[in-house]
């Protein structure tokens, strides 16, 4: 799994149990984080606007990276080649356009399957948008197939806030709420700082009320569900409010109000009294304290392994049901025509 904020790449060896009765199980054997290569990351960045060429190669570079960070921690594991089923790979979200009827995500499934000698699953999300749906979220399957005893809704910080949850009718909902680490990574990035470590330039700043109506104002959180952000969305839309090149902690301070704000928001509107909270951004100390702010349910986060590996359970289990054709998109959740079956098996063959 690699996210739009580009923490870098998580490998997680995962166990699953399928079960007929109850919830399905899992077991996370192994995991690590390799961070992207310097250039590779710039290059990543820039991909949006680049040429049909250069991000066929970037495509391709990517997916022997991946199989290079796979190999390595197959062979520092000591893992057994013969119990992998098959490697399910998220790739890098370039471009995200339900609307025009597509979302890619690079990184060749191709050349990790060839040079890892493994089955490879990617392309999880043009099933469901080729169906009519956002072609996100689909973490909810996961959250509601193997979490689904820890909490009444799952909220994920990540690049993007993300929330799942049931609604009155038990239906599994889901939608992506606001922009979290991309932002605050990009303002804290002038401060010479890959991320703002727990909060504490934020927490040192002071509220910029013009700008936090601003975004508040936005009019994506007024829209109805089903809806899915972008890097699209933010450049449009979020970025122009912002100036990134002063007032560094005041920004991250308005910031973080104006995501506590939606995200408890919306909490409330799920009906939720517990929360499972995960990804990068539950390890900010300072955000969560202003979730529990507004909110007045219970927060719960799980161990730091969960915390960070959660989205990569998720898509191997993703990868196991689309094995076993079992659905794994909800067009309750994507706004779908129907339930689908995605991802593209790449079988090198060997």
């Amino acid at each position: 799994m690699s996210g739009t904020s580009l923490d870098g790449l998580d490998i997680a060896f995962v166990s699953l149990t399928f079960e007929d009765t109850k919830n399905d199980s899992f077991k996370l054997l192994e995991s690590e984080t390799i961070p992207y290569p310097n250039d590779l990351k710039i290059r990543i960045e820039s991909a949006p606007n680049s040429s049909v060429s250069v991000l066929s190669k970037l495509d391709h570079d990517l997916g022997v990276f991946y199989a290079s960070c796979v190999n390595s921690f197959i062979e520092s594991k000591k893992l057994d080649r013969k119990e992998i089923s098959a490697i399910a790979c998220h790739g890098q979200t370039i471009l995200h356009q339900p609307h025009n009827g597509f979302s890619l995500q690079i990184g060749s499934g191709t050349a990790l399957a060839m040079n890892t000698k493994l089955p490879v699953i990617n392309d999880f999300r043009n099933h469901d948008i080729h169906a009519g749906g956002q072609g996100a979220p689909l973490v909810p399957v996961g959250d509601f197939g193997l979490f689904a005893d820890h909490a009444d809704a799952f909220l994920n910080l990540g690049g993007f806030a993300n929330l799942s949850f049931r609604d009155v009718q038990k239906k599994i909902r889901a939608f992506d709420i606001c922009p979290v680490n991309l932002p605050l990574n990009k303002l804290a990035s002038n401060k010479g700082l890959e991320f703002d470590k727990n909060g504490e330039l934020a927490r040192s700043g002071e509220l910029n009320f013009f700008l936090l109506d601003l975004l508040n104002s936005l009019e994506f959180y007024n829209s109805p569900i089903p809806k899915s952000l972008g890097t699209e969305w933010l450049d449009e839309h979020f970025y122009p409010l912002i100036k990134f090149d002063k007032d560094i902690e005041n920004n991250l301070r308005t910031i973080v109000e104006h995501i506590a704000f939606q995200i408890s928001r919306q909490l409330e509107f799920s009906g939720a009294n517990s929360v499972l909270v995960t990804g990068g951004g539950a390890l900010n100390q300072f955000l969560i304290e202003r979730i529990k702010n507004y909110f007045k349910g219970e927060l719960k986060l799980p161990d730091r392994e969960i915390i960070e590996y959660k989205e990569a359970i998720i898509f191997a289990y993703l990868g196991a049901l689309k094995l076993q054709n079992k659905v794994n998109a909800l067009a309750s959740v994507t706004g779908a025509k129907f339930d689908t079956v995605g991802g593209v098996l790449h079988d090198p063959g060997f």
